[in-house]
């Protein structure tokens, strides 16, 4: 069985914000493989990404994952950022479409007070999933 995950990266979202592109930068993948050693083997060139989610998913590939993500979320490109190295499946996503997420997610099911959002990286994991599995 397959698992997407989300992972993120605190070095290379420090060097995106630097370049304009915001803090806000994830990796989304999709393996057969233990996530954990892939994640602890990091992408662009860094070592110290950390595992934010995974969630084991039936019948989809990493191609159909990243064109359904696309729809909602910014791609960073590789070919425009050298410091990427082709690494594919980096997002910038935008905290504000997260925390409408969550609101929405939240008044729907009836559940707290819409009015409290505090974003933390699992929120915007969730986001993520969620639009990579629609």
């Amino acid at each position: 069985m397959a698992t997407i995950f989300v992972a993120r990266s605190a070095s290379l979202g420090k060097w995106a914000s630097d370049v304009g592109l915001g803090k806000h930068i994830y990796k989304v993948g999709v393996t057969d493989e233990p996530v954990k050693p892939l994640v602890a083997a990091g992408w662009a060139g860094e070592t110290d990404w950390q595992l934010v989610k995974s969630q084991p998913v039936d019948g989809a590939s990493e191609a159909a994952v990243f064109e359904q993500l696309a729809r909602k979320v910014k791609v960073v490109d590789p070919k425009y950022y050298p410091r990427i190295k082709n690494t594919s499946g980096l997002y910038k996503v935008d905290p504000v479409n997260v925390e409408n997420h969550i609101l929405v997610t939240r008044v729907l099911a009836d559940t707290t007070d819409p009015a409290t959002v505090k974003l933390k990286p699992a929120d915007f994991a969730v986001y993520l999933i969620h639009n990579a599995l629609r």
